[in-house]
């Protein structure tokens, strides 16, 4: 079991994504925006985040900066979710730290094979 945490401005997206995940055993954190997201993160120290891109308040690109630029969340595997899959986007997720790519609609069986890759159970 891993403490995931989802940033997802959508609620319906978000409601989705983290019933999967506790479906699956998992215990899910949630915010609704970049801010709330990296101060989730810093606070809660979870072992994965699932971030949406397209966030309001500070989008998904800067969240993630700030969240490998503090040495307490550094570490903190990303898997970037968004409904925009051009090459220029998934390129300025790995440059701006994620780990992993994920297209929406959410491919669930494909999420968790990344998911597992990435925390150990």
């Amino acid at each position: 079991m891993a403490l995931i945490l989802v940033v997802e401005d959508n609620a319906t997206n978000q409601e989705i994504v983290s019933r999967f995940l506790r479906r699956e055993g998992h215990l899910v954190l949630q915010a609704m925006d970049g801010v709330a997201g990296v101060k989730s993160a810093q606070k809660q120290i979870p072992d994965l985040i699932l971030m949406d891109l397209g966030l309001p308040e500070m989008d998904g690109w800067e969240a993630i900066r700030r969240i490998r630029s503090n040495s307490a969340t550094a570490h903190i595997p990303v898997i970037a979710l968004t409904a925009h899959s051009s090459l220029d986007e998934v390129k300025q997720a790995q440059e701006a730290g994620c780990d992993a790519f994920e297209v929406k609609p959410v491919d669930y069986k494909r999420l968790m094979k990344k998911i597992r890759a990435f925390v150990r159970e």
